[in-house]
């Protein structure tokens, strides 16, 4: 069957963006396809070196229309590459194949015209063309629909019979996140030791802010152990449960502490308005769901129906977490501005909240970089260098952690705390540096 070009061109795009992501760390793992009619379903990625290996067992083959008068060299799976994929869809498009399964540039691992009627097949493929590949089932016979099993498995031999089941570029991941555990527990004993040496000025933030950091250890440690598992192993062994879970915890934490001090919670004074207490449980909610899509991302892989959702509703989550962090400071600049004018007190809290201005800025170029620019990093690096993206972004986290422990450590003579609201006759000062503040 010939594929008409408009569908083709949906066909491309979709994939296109499927393949853009860059999905979970590929290891093995074990799908299930029900009653699917989609022409193309993507599984993992992986990159190979020149030792690589696919190992691929599929089971419980069934087909809607069996005939034997259906040509079922147009259904199989392949391999291969984004820049060889968008080559293909050019064939397809220019009518020069009907399927991609018969184009001469992907790497052809498995028809089903050579089933000869069985119900499963096991292949062992070997990859001597070092890339970043795609496992990718082809189904090119219009309205039939294949439910089958799939076991799949991704790795590189390692000297005589070792196999290291993370991809090329990200097999050193292990060690990262290791040694950035090591930083943050570093960091936490170093946060330690200034609380208690500065205890007349601790407030009740600097203990959320030491529990923020443990947290984050933690998870790098967990995550550390959970590649080192998949590297060996191929499967994380449970250590995958409690890397979500610190996750999730370390995700909602960093949130609230950036809302709680751009407000100026707890050393100033606690002002928090019913807005800013509503933003913080939005977040809160917010940031399960973006866990929830996170490991349903990680778990099923791009091959199920619901995969690209799962990756749009994580995005917009976390895109709307991002933004709601910022609103309590707008709010509470906008508010001590209009105060200002006629209350003295307010004027001082807004002199006390512009002093926070350098760390909003921070705060918006830490999100920028993050989301933004590790994201740029991950899409255009080369496979063998995908590791560079995660130092880039955990060094800005590492960076962004410290410069909040710098601006607000329990000191005395802290510019952040050394305003006090007894300090009524700065209030036309305050009003001068409010015309002068530009957000």
């Amino acid at each position: 069957m010939a594929i008409s070009t408009h569908p083709s061109r949906l066909l491309s795009l979709l994939l296109f963006i499927t393949l853009s992501f860059s999905p979970s760390f590929a290891e093995i793992r074990f799908s299930e396809i029900r009653s699917d009619s989609r022409p193309i379903i993507p599984f993992d990625q992986f990159g190979f070196t020149h030792r690589g290996r696919l190992e691929l067992n599929v089971s419980q083959i069934s087909l809607s229309n069996p005939s034997t008068d259906l040509d079922f060299s147009k259904v199989g799976f392949f391999l291969c590459t984004r820049d060889t994929w968008l080559r293909v869809l050019q064939q397809i498009d220019e009518r020069e194949i009907t399927c991609a399964v018969q184009s001469e540039l992907i790497n052809t691992v498995y028809t089903f015209n050579k089933l000869n009627g069985a119900k499963r097949f096991d292949i062992v493929f070997s990859m001597t063309n070092a890339d970043q590949y795609t496992l990718v089932f082809a189904n090119c016979l219009q309205q039939q629909k294949i439910s089958m099993d799939v076991h799949s498995a991704m790795y590189n031999l390692e000297g005589k019979s070792g196999r290291d089941y993370l991809s090329a570029g990200k097999t050193v991941l292990p060690k990262v996140y290791f040694l950035f555990s090591l930083l943050y527990f570093s960091m936490a004993g170093l946060w330690i030791h200034v609380l208690y040496k500065k205890r007349l000025t601790v407030f009740g933030i600097h203990f959320f802010m030491l529990a923020v950091v443990i947290l984050k250890a933690l998870n790098l440690l967990c995550e550390a152990e959970d590649k080192s598992y998949i590297k060996r192993t191929g499967s994380a062994h449970g250590w995958d449960v409690l890397f979500y879970i610190f996750s999730f915890l370390k995700g909602i934490s960093l949130f609230t502490l950036i809302v709680l001090i751009g407000t100026g919670w707890s050393f100033l004074k606690p002002y928090l308005q019913d807005k800013e207490k509503k933003v913080l449980m939005i977040v809160i909610p917010l940031q399960v769901v973006a866990n929830i899509a996170q490991v349903v991302i990680d778990e099923n892989g791009p091959y199920g129906q619901d995969w690209i959702t799962w990756k749009q509703v994580f995005l917009l989550v976390d895109v709307v977490c991002c933004c709601a962090v910022l609103f309590p400071i707008v709010w509470s600049i906008k508010n001590l501005r209009e105060a200002a004018r006629t209350d003295g007190k307010a004027a001082v809290n807004l002199m006390k909240l512009t002093l926070f201005r350098q760390y909003y800025i921070v705060v918006i170029c830490y999100i920028y970089f993050t989301r933004v620019v590790v994201t740029v990093l991950e899409t255009n690096t080369s496979y063998k260098y995908l590791w560079t993206s995660v130092v880039a972004g955990e060094l800005a986290t590492l960076a962004f952690y410290a410069f909040t422990g710098y601006k607000f450590k329990p000191e005395a003579h802290n510019p952040y705390f050394v305003i006090d609201d007894e300090e009524e006759e700065a209030a036309a000062e305050a009003i001068k540096l409010e015309d002068e503040f530009e957000l």
